[in-house]
């Protein structure tokens, strides 16, 4: 118990005692005076019998103490009323001398049962605090939190559960005792170098006590290995104290424990997502640079080689195929270089009003005047209103759509990018093709980052980010079933609020 605590018991037991003092007193003067004007009808066993009342009210009000008062009380009124002759302390008669020493030593027998009836009830109290108290702590540790919230709740809950002065942990860091968390009155630099020269690391088993300054320590051992230290300063050394103390220790060691183990499990967990990720992007990329580089690199051997003389139109189309293929590796190393924004959380939406065919024109800039490109036909409903999105990061998802589909479409096939009102709020754009399709289990994974199908397939860099890009404008993006072949995507778009958009003929 804390020492506080132990205060108030103290006064609430004189409050106790000095309350069954009076109400046994009372009731011996009551019972006496009621029974005075009969005295002459009751037996000297029956008066013991009643004046039993008042030493079983006692006791149970006040303890012991209030029931050996009125066992005092209730034998001089026996004594003094009751037995011949009357208003004397004299016995008189033998049997008068046995009734009240049989009275006596029924009044001690009755009085030490009910005591200890009342200090069983005292002690199941007790231990009913006490095992609360380890529940709530046990609540309270098993909670998701951060380390640094779980070394301060452990320092303050035991802090207050014993009513102590100050208690810190100390940890092991980097081959030292370090101070984790306090609470109360810290420790000075001089007991942090006593505790850290006596225990030393490893933390050794046991606990100690600094006698000079009143305090303990207590080493946090979940499984037989200290992984820490409890400094508790003003601890009483009470046998009830130490037992509680010894279950709390178990309690936070586990749970100090358990928080090293789940951060060792996320550091873990996030090493191999980082290697996972690495190998991935290695993949993706290496297959993303295999063509475009092996073709700028046959193409160029090729006009370099002075014994294989090329003809103006063929030495054009090979340069063709290096501009377009460059174009390929420009638009690869801008995506490498939006996902690097998006891993590190610098991706900004900067939404403003414009219409899709600006976003449509502007994304076949950004592809390049290729012949490829050529064959993308726009069919958007009538009439559809602006869209409230960010300009480049938009115009980047309809680009990375649109790449995928030629690259996956048979020559020559168009790209079709149709756009038509979806509700009240969104504009739903599409871009099929004509390629071999998406199967449908893979249409929900296609655009995890650096997913790809075996044998080549859909996947990479561009539909990622075309996902975090939509994503971003808190938007969604899926793969739709195509009747006769092909794939199509579907992305939604925000309609811009007809009070955000401004005329740009009246700018101009």
């Amino acid at each position: 118990m804390s020492r506080e605590a132990d205060k108030q018991i103290e006064s609430t037991r004189r409050r106790q005692i000095a309350l069954g003092t009076a109400w046994s007193i009372i009731l011996v003067i009551a019972l006496g005076a009621a029974m005075l004007p009969v005295r002459g009808h009751l037996s000297v066993a029956t008066t013991a019998l009643v004046l039993v009342v008042p030493v079983v009210v006692g006791v149970a009000t006040g303890g012991l103490v209030a029931g050996i008062i009125a066992t005092a009380a209730g034998f001089l009124v026996y004594d003094f009323v009751f037995i011949p002759p009357y208003y004397t302390l004299s016995v008189g008669q033998a049997q008068n001398w046995t009734a009240l020493a049989v009275y006596v030593v029924v009044m001690f027998i009755v009085a030490q049962v009910v005591a200890r009836l009342d200090l069983t009830k005292a002690e199941a109290n007790r231990r009913a605090t006490e095992v609360r108290r380890l529940f709530d702590l046990s609540e309270l540790l098993v909670r998701e939190s951060g380390a640094a919230e779980l070394l301060d709740t452990i320092v303050t809950t035991v802090s207050q559960a014993f009513d102590l002065d100050g208690a810190a942990l100390l940890l092991p860091i980097e081959g030292r005792l370090a101070l984790a968390a306090s609470a109360g009155i810290a420790l000075s630099e001089q007991e942090l170098s006593e505790i850290s020269a006596a225990t030393q690391v490893p933390v050794r088993l046991g606990t100690a006590w600094m006698e000079s300054e009143g305090v303990q320590v207590v080493p946090l051992s979940p499984s037989g290995q200290p992984i820490g230290l409890l400094v508790l300063r003003g601890l009483t050394s009470g046998r009830k104290d130490q037992d509680l103390l010894r279950a709390f220790a178990n309690h936070l060691a586990l749970a100090l424990e358990r928080s090293q183990l789940r951060e060792q499990a996320l550091r873990a967990q996030l090493l191999e997502e980082i290697d996972r990720l690495r190998r991935s992007l290695v993949g993706a990329v290496s297959h993303d640079l295999r063509t475009p580089l092996a073709t700028i690199k046959v193409s160029t051997s090729a006009l370099l080689d002075l014994d294989a003389p090329i003809a103006g139109p063929d030495a054009r189309e090979l340069v063709g195929l290096i501009d377009v293929q460059t174009d390929r590796l420009d638009r690869l190393v801008s995506n490498l270089l939006d996902m690097t924004r998006i891993q590190s959380g610098a991706l900004e939406v900067r939404c403003q009003p414009t219409t899709l065919s600006e976003l449509l024109d502007e994304a076949l800039e950004v592809l390049g005047p290729s012949e490829e490109f050529q064959s993308v036909i726009f069919t958007p409903q009538e009439d559809l209103p602006f869209v409230n999105v960010d300009h480049v990061l938009t115009c980047q998802v309809i680009a990375n759509l649109i790449d995928n589909a030629i690259r996956y479409s048979p020559a020559g096939s168009p790209v079709i990018v149709s756009a038509e009102r979806a509700s009240n709020d969104t504009i739903e754009v599409s871009v099929s093709d004509k390629g071999p399709g998406i199967p449908e289990a893979e249409r929900a994974s296609i655009f995890h980052m650096f997913n790809r199908r075996e044998a080549g397939g859909r996947g990479g860099l561009g539909l990622a980010i075309a996902w975090a890009f939509i994503d971003a404008h808190k938007e969604r993006i899926w793969v739709r079933e195509k009747n006769g072949g092909g794939s199509c995507f579907v992305f939604t778009l925000p309609i811009a609020k007809s009070d955000s958009i401004i005329d740009k003929s009246e700018i101009a």
